[in-house]
């Protein structure tokens, strides 16, 4: 495997995340995994060296003794003098999930670190589920809408605004706090109901605090029991591996599959002041870090 298998590991790919992990033991599994496959391989044949030894001289009744010309293996080499290939991975973690948090995580491996940046600066929305109040969420939907176009540094009278508008394309410039871009009541049976919501630059606790808000402005009580990402940027729910597949041929494989869908999304997303040539072509090696996601979660109200 070797170097070989390590070429094919330059990229990004999403793992799922289970409840009650934390994210760096995540991590750290997924690199003791990747690091186990890399040297299970066989290893090479150890290198010949010459070497002058000593020996009685054939047909020689005395006992003489001369130097001989001999090829023998170098140990220098051997596994068991070297130790392991592999001792480490370059392996970045993208938009992270709490302990209780589930779902899309993803994370980048070598030069796909410099990908989980390029997914930040793209900005992509990410989803969470909870609750709801179809009047609420309207007005909170609104008042992040003219939030995000405020920091989006647009002349909103311009055609560019205009399309970036409709196009749903709105972006911040810069770093913001949390921006919702969309959010609604996927299942309301009080005193249950489910929100999927479309965030970023959001933290779970944040998320957490708007189920808590809602409650409030119902007059109510309401907390937030589970947090879910369903997807982060590009990258949903079927792209993540089960912990049986943290693995380092479906890690591999993940990222070939991953990559021409990273670059195309890349290019599309990432604003024109961003040197796109800089971006790996669908053909070559990945390299990342920085994120974004989706998340669903369940919460209850108390009328």
């Amino acid at each position: 495997m070797g170097s070989a298998g390590l070429a094919r590991l330059q990229g990004l790919f999403a793992v799922y995340k289970p409840p009650g992990l934390k994210w760096l033991h995540l991590r750290d599994t997924v690199e003791r995994q990747l690091l186990n496959g890399l040297n299970a391989g066989k290893p090479p044949a150890p290198e010949q060296r010459v070497r002058f030894l000593l020996g009685p001289v054939e047909g020689s009744e005395k006992k003489e003794l001369m130097l001989t010309a001999t090829s023998v293996p170098s140990l220098t080499t051997h596994r068991l003098v070297r130790g392991p290939a592999f001792t480490s991975l370059k392996i970045g973690v993208g938009h992270r999930l709490d302990v209780q948090a589930s779902g899309v995580l993803v994370l980048g491996v070598g030069h796909g670190c410099r990908l989980l940046t390029d997914m930040y600066d793209a900005h992509f929305t990410k989803h969470v589920s909870r609750e709801k109040l179809d009047r609420i969420l309207a007005v909170i939907q609104g008042s992040h809408q003219k939030a995000l176009v405020m920091y989006s540094n647009l002349d909103l009278q311009s055609q560019e605004a205009y399309e970036m508008a409709v196009g749903g394309m709105l972006r911040p410039m810069n770093k913001s706090p949390m921006l919702i871009t969309g959010i609604r009541c996927l299942h309301f049976e009080p005193p249950e109901f489910l929100l999927e919501v479309q965030c970023m630059h959001e933290t779970q606790q944040q998320l957490r605090k708007l189920v808590h808000e809602i409650g409030l402005e119902l007059k109510s009580s309401a907390i937030c029991r589970q947090v879910r990402r369903t997807r982060d940027g590009f990258f949903t729910l079927d792209d993540a591996l089960l912990r049986t597949q943290w693995d380092l041929h479906s890690i591999q494989d993940a990222i070939q599959d991953a990559a021409p869908r990273v670059v195309a999304e890349l290019r599309k997303n990432l604003r024109s002041g961003v040197d796109s040539q800089q971006l790996p072509s669908a053909e070559q090696p990945q390299h990342s870090k920085g994120p974004s996601s989706t998340v669903q979660g369940g919460s209850c109200a108390k009328h």
